[in-house]
């Protein structure tokens, strides 16, 4: 039976939410090619990772060995290859994270394999697989074919595809480490996280997002009033960080975060595709904005079309009500 695998992702002791968004993808398209996922786990004392993936795939393919404690390129890139000639799966999936940039472009030299990076959606078309990439900064969806072959190699952007569960658990599947595993000079010694600041607005579960509508920072505090009424996270557009309103890690879009929220509330934000890109994910969107033809309203699922500092003041003072 055909096979579909995803690598697993997971840093300091978490799986990624990439490794489930890729999981529910191939879910997806395991459907329309009658084929199994597998979720491959590579790491050191991951069997609980383990048991949390086999709600999302077939079977998991478990590598634990203490020598894969940290992420090495050259040693996932020896073990998937041998996995990979060994099981022949006709897709593998990895995140365009950092990890997968490093990874999948020497896999595909190692294993033979044609590559996409970066993609936004995978399609099946008359038994062909197809990938979509945006190019020219966002502003085209381009439909990509692949070489033709019979295994293939895609990364996947984060924040694109949805999780979904399977109704019964799959199997996991110890498999032993290859006897050398040694990364050839080249080793993991430690974590450096980057600095953020006091908020992390990717792990919220409602964002305010506040754009060029503001028109000034003084006028910041009437959003993050309403921000703090429904206890959420105050972020912004690109335009409001060029202004030096607010700062950099409050950015949503391409060239910022990526958010999913329950609830995304775009406050006088046009909706410019490098925005969207970033939050297009939110489970509800609503839309404030003065101007009824923004482009925000095309993906909104509430909109009001009326001056913001009319709406907010009010939406503030109702929700403070509700919440007494």
């Amino acid at each position: 039976m055909k096979t579909i695998f995803c690598l697993a992702e997971h840093r300091r002791n978490e799986l990624r939410g990439i490794t489930f968004e890729m999981l529910g993808k191939a879910q997806e398209l395991a459907e329309k090619l009658e084929a199994e996922v597998f979720a491959v786990l590579l790491g050191h004392k991951v069997s609980e990772f383990a048991d949390q993936l086999s709600n999302h795939a077939d079977a998991v393919l478990m590598v634990d060995d203490e020598r894969l404690a940290g992420f090495s390129q050259l040693v996932y890139q020896k073990i998937l290859a041998q996995l990979i000639h060994s099981h022949n799966p006709v897709l593998t999936l990895i995140g365009h994270t950092a990890f997968g940039m490093d990874l999948a472009p020497s896999l595909a030299i190692a294993a033979g394999l044609p590559l996409t990076t970066d993609c936004i959606d995978l399609q099946i078309s008359n038994g062909r697989l197809f990938a979509v990439r945006q190019m020219y900064g966002g502003k085209v969806n381009a439909q990509i074919s692949f070489k033709g072959a019979n295994q293939y190699l895609a990364t996947v952007r984060q924040g694109v595809f949805q999780t979904r569960q399977k109704q019964s658990k799959g199997k996991i599947v110890n498999l032993p480490p290859p006897q050398e595993v040694d990364s050839k000079g080249k080793k993991f010694i430690s974590y450096v996280e980057a600095e953020i600041g006091d908020v992390d607005i990717s792990q919220a579960n409602i964002v305010v997002a506040v754009g060029r509508g503001i028109k000034k920072k003084e006028s910041l505090p009437v959003v993050q009033e309403l921000a703090d009424s429904l206890r959420g996270v105050l972020a912004c557009s690109r335009p409001v960080v060029d202004s030096e309103w607010l700062p950099k890690d409050r950015q949503v879009g391409q060239s910022g975060k990526t958010v999913k929220p329950k609830l995304y509330l775009a406050v006088g934000i046009s909706g410019a595709f490098q925005h969207v890109m970033g939050m297009r994910g939110s489970e509800m969107v609503i839309a404030i904005n003065k101007d009824g033809n923004a482009p925000i309203f095309n993906i909104a699922d509430y909109g009001i079309v009326d001056d913001l500092f009319k709406v907010v003041p009010a939406l503030s003072a109702k929700i403070k009500e509700i919440n007494k």
